[in-house]
């Protein structure tokens, strides 16, 4: 090799580690938004068909997830047309580099703008009982980011399930796994089986929780679990995250996942966690259809 053809080689190295550096922490996070969508078939599924809007870890902040960003995400969830939309948490920044900080009670009243035909629901992630001091004192509710999204008039599930008549359904909302910290580490407030007891019929069941690591636990009278939290890696190489927070790693990291005759879906969610940076993961409000 000439030393002219090693000093080309590094220059091209070397831009295109600066182009994947520019593309990873500003345009993939803050400029692309994309609409995944997924189809759900179950055999046991005795409902109308149902197409839901998730959007899934906002984490609000300037200069990615700002005002803006949001009613861009809002009016992206909008043009669906979805039967039900809902919101799985984690409204609060989850990095360091916020240039400014975007409050819940700026971003609750425009996630309310979202539409659909049997409503707008939402459940809290760990990051929004992080960032309440006071929730954490007491060592649970009443939470400063519930109350700003039920102010706003969404409803926010906390082990909750409700009967959605009109969509034939179950819509079951499971409180965060990993919300208050105690004694060196993170609990959760979540009670699945207290959730499920309060389905009193056979219609299908839909849950909501924040992190897919619940998924091993839930049984197979669900029929559709629906998670963010993973941000599906934040960085992805040929459908493998290097890194994922989940105890499963790759296994729950994104996407539509089967087993055993049951169905999850984890979205890859808006903001960022750890470093405003996403590579191969693009932000996206996903949408899934479900019927038999």
């Amino acid at each position: 090799m000439t030393r002219r053809s090693f000093l080309r080689g590094l220059l091209a190295v070397t831009l295109a580690g600066l182009f994947a550096a520019l593309y990873g922490f500003f345009i993939e996070p803050a400029l692309r938004l994309r609409v995944r969508r997924w189809k759900v078939r179950r055999e046991d599924w005795t409902a109308p068909p149902l197409r839901i809007a998730v959007i899934a870890d906002v984490h609000a902040g300037e200069p990615w997830v700002g005002e803006r960003r949001v009613r861009q995400v809002v009016r992206r969830v909008n043009a669906v047309n979805a039967d039900l939309v809902l919101l799985l948490g984690d409204y609060a920044a989850g990095h360091r580099f916020v240039a400014k900080p975007v409050k819940i009670a700026e971003v609750a009243p425009l996630l309310a703008e979202c539409r659909a035909r049997h409503g707008v629901f939402a459940v809290l992630g760990n990051h929004d009982w992080w960032d309440d001091l006071a929730a954490q004192k007491r060592g649970g509710g009443p939470n400063l980011y519930a109350k700003a999204l039920e102010t706003a008039g969404i409803s926010v599930l906390s082990n909750q399930a409700l009967r959605l008549d009109e969509a034939g359904i179950w819509l079951a909302g499971l409180e965060d796994q990993l919300a208050i910290r105690r004694n060196g580490r993170w609990n959760g407030l979540d009670d699945l089986p207290g959730t499920l007891a309060q389905v009193t019929d056979g219609a299908p069941v839909v849950l909501m929780a924040h992190e897919p690591d619940i998924f091993p636990k839930v049984p197979a009278r669900v029929a559709l679990t629906l998670s963010g939290h993973t941000h599906g890696g934040q960085v992805r190489l040929f459908g493998w995250s290097p890194v994922v927070p989940s105890k499963f790693g790759n296994r729950y990291a994104y996407g539509h996942v089967r087993e055993q005759g049951r169905d999850l879906v984890v979205s890859g969610g808006i903001g960022c966690s750890i470093l405003p940076v996403r590579f191969g993961s693009a932000p996206e409000v996903t949408v899934i259809e479900v019927s038999s």
